[in-house]
């Protein structure tokens, strides 16, 4: 299963009416030596998350019978608040969304903000996983995908790609962060085809490098033992099409301190005036630690999220 870069221009046409086209602002602070930074900022999305392009590419495209059934996904984060978005803009009445019985109430107060019904399952996410598709199939709901196999899916996400060289055909390399890897495979493949020389490197934490490892290991891990991270959103295992694809496209895999995330997210909201979350500020953390690497002359990092614990937040301001 893959998808190509026509499957990320339907999903921009279906979607364009539905997502906000973020900015594309240039850095105050990083850059100088003839190098250009520019944030990509999907954390103003409505949702203050990018994921709301892939959950829309699949729900724009469901029946009439499917959408009087139902959507569910399982989440505890981003892509379950998005689901629920989604349906909203939509008129999808019945949404559930099922997150691990641990969630913070936050998560759930904002997928019910939206109009989802947060349902309880399992002590953590690979339980809530398990209970929530034997729920899903149960009752004939159409389970929305966060990044592991659904190609309608990816080319959701990939349409950054297009909105980043629509707003500034110069950009030569854009930095993404990577989680499940549904994120950089699609911006990869959009942009690679609408400009063949640009650059595109991808970062995970050092805490859980799980699709760096798959490649190093020739092996996918689907899930990964990751150490304790502050990029919640990035922990966990490759997806499967991600593992598949990303190598083909990808120039560049780098890995970034958990130290530098930290000076990167209080550096974004003192110095650059954006609230990003730690998984987002991978992008900048390697900026600080690789710029030479990483090379070109007008590069775009993608802010792929602004849902950041408030604590933790706090913690990070007064530490740097």
């Amino acid at each position: 299963m893959s998808f190509q870069y026509q499957d990320v221009e339907q999903a921009y046409k279906r979607i364009e009416e539905y997502v906000r086209k973020t900015p594309l602002e240039e850095s105050f602070y990083l850059g100088g030596k003839g190098r250009s930074y520019f944030f990509k900022l999907e954390s103003f999305q409505r949702a203050k998350s990018f994921k709301i392009r892939g959950a829309l590419s699949k729900m724009t495209t469901l029946s009439d019978e499917e959408r009087a059934r139902g959507v569910a996904t399982v989440s505890s984060g981003n892509h379950g608040s998005s689901v629920s978005y989604a349906a909203s803009l939509l008129d999808i009445e019945n949404a559930k969304i099922i997150v691990p019985k641990p969630t913070p109430k936050s998560k759930i107060d904002k997928i019910e903000y939206f109009g989802g019904e947060a349902l309880l399952m399992g002590g953590d996410y690979d339980e809530a996983h398990a209970l929530g598709m034997a729920y899903i199939e149960e009752h004939g709901l159409t389970y929305i995908d966060a990044y592991d196999t659904d190609p309608l899916v990816y080319a959701g996400q990939g349409t950054i790609g297009i909105e980043i060289l629509v707003q500034n055909p110069d950009i030569d390399t854009i930095i993404v962060p990577i989680g499940g890897g549904g994120l950089i495979t699609g911006i990869a493949v959009a942009a690679k085809a609408l400009k063949p020389s640009i650059r595109i490197v991808g970062v995970q934490t050092e805490a859980c490098p799980a699709l760096i490892d798959s490649y190093r290991d020739g092996v996918l891990y689907a899930e990964y033992p990751g150490k304790p991270s502050l990029c919640d959103a990035l922990v966990g295992g490759a997806g499967r099409l991600s593992y598949e694809m990303a190598k083909d496209y990808v120039d560049e895999f780098l890995t970034v301190s958990e130290e530098t995330v930290a000076k990167a997210v209080s550096f974004m909201a003192k110095d650059e005036k954006y609230i990003a979350e730690a998984g987002s500020c991978t992008t900048v953390a390697a900026v600080m630690d690789h710029a030479d690497a990483i090379g070109g002359t007008n590069i775009a990092l993608v802010i792929s999220g602004a849902n950041i614990d408030g604590k933790l937040l706090t913690e990070l301001l007064d530490r740097y």
